[in-house]
């Protein structure tokens, strides 16, 4: 099983009243770990940081850029504030023609070897759309053979 960690840290305005990560705000933190796992970040040339999976070209004047179409998250146990950054584990669950799904697990963060506490699980159906024809775009081979490595089972989220 081959997982791509992005550490994110806590913002205190990611906290509400109830003194956990706010809802809403876990689907930002989704955000900037897909961010940082898949768009490649060109204008700052090659970045050393950067895992093998960012190959998206994203930001201003991007010939592709990505759209989500579908979002589910299952909150398990409330995030709290911490100064340590949270372990954002992604992988692929699923490669189409056009698009990908991304999955996620936010866990607490990584201290020596101590358990981690799963706090969401979520995922992401990401569609590729090529600026310049104003449709979704094929995955290329590169992306498609970049990614393969990262595919494993969906999340299979608890029946209603």
């Amino acid at each position: 099983m081959t997982r791509i960690h992005v550490p994110v840290s806590l913002r205190w305005s990611d906290i509400d009243a109830y003194g956990h990560v706010n809802n809403a705000e876990m689907l930002r933190l989704l955000e900037e770990a897909r961010i940082r796992a898949f768009w490649a970040d060109d204008s700052l040339g090659a970045d050393a940081d950067a895992p093998a999976t960012a190959v998206i070209a994203g930001g201003p004047g991007a010939d592709t850029i990505t759209l989500i179409a579908g979002q589910q998250i299952e909150y398990l146990a409330p995030a709290p504030y911490g100064r340590r950054p949270l372990d954002v584990q992604l992988w692929i669950g699923r490669l189409g023609g056009a698009s990908i799904e991304i999955c996620y697990e936010v866990r607490s963060p990584v201290v020596d070897d101590a358990e981690q506490e799963v706090y969401a699980r979520a995922s992401t159906t990401l569609v590729l759309f090529d600026v310049a024809t104003n449709s979704p775009r094929r995955l290329t081979d590169a992306e498609r053979s970049t990614w393969t490595e990262y595919l494993e089972e969906p999340i299979a989220f608890r029946s209603r």
